[in-house]
């Protein structure tokens, strides 16, 4: 009976931070660039974090699930959808095996580990920038797709910097509301 109770408890909590991705992607701000397409500033990496640091690596699948699902839903990220699963979930991923201590996370452990599954995205998502938009996608010689790497690094640096200064808090707090009402975190 007790082992039902956490499975049930571990599938609601992913199924909750898998909503909670697809529903923060909307809040974005995307512009066109210059050269190799477009930029986002988005919030969404601040839920993709805190699945990760609450969840632990499990919260990678919600982070790359919800992601994917959002470019579902939108005709210029949908082609894409699959490689947005793998890079935000390695986001979440990362993020969960950096909270090694999940029972009793320090706020800089969790910004450690934010830190971390930021990084493994980015470079993830310049590769991604550099080979699928660029090369690919774009037909850009390396050195034009290169180029057009240092215009995403504004958009870049602001979405990780409000996702590593974010999504600690929101973890503890979270944590501590959950701990409250007896709920326990996988």
């Amino acid at each position: 009976m007790e082992q039902n109770k956490r499975n049930i408890n571990k599938l609601t909590m992913l199924g909750m931070m898998t909503a909670l991705v697809f529903v923060s992607n909307y809040l974005r701000v995307t512009m066109p660039i210059a050269i190799g397409g477009r930029t986002s500033f988005t919030l969404a990496n601040i839920m993709c974090c805190l699945s990760g640091l609450l969840l632990g690596p499990v919260g990678g699948a919600a982070s790359g699930v919800g992601s994917a699902l959002y470019d579902l839903t939108n005709p210029a990220y949908a082609p894409e959808c699959w490689i947005t699963l793998i890079t935000k979930g390695v986001m979440g991923l990362v993020a969960g095996l950096a909270m090694a201590d999940r029972e009793e996370p320090k706020y800089g452990r969790c910004t450690v580990a934010a830190a971390l599954g930021c990084v493994a995205y980015y470079i993830l998502y310049f590769f991604k920038s550099f080979a699928y938009d660029g090369l690919l996608m774009g037909g850009l010689t390396a050195a034009t797709a290169a180029a057009a790497l240092p215009l995403k690094i504004p958009a870049s640096l602001f979405n990780g910097a409000v996702a590593i200064l974010l999504s600690p808090p929101l973890c503890l707090a979270l944590r501590h509301a959950l701990k409250r009402a007896h709920i326990q975190l996988p």
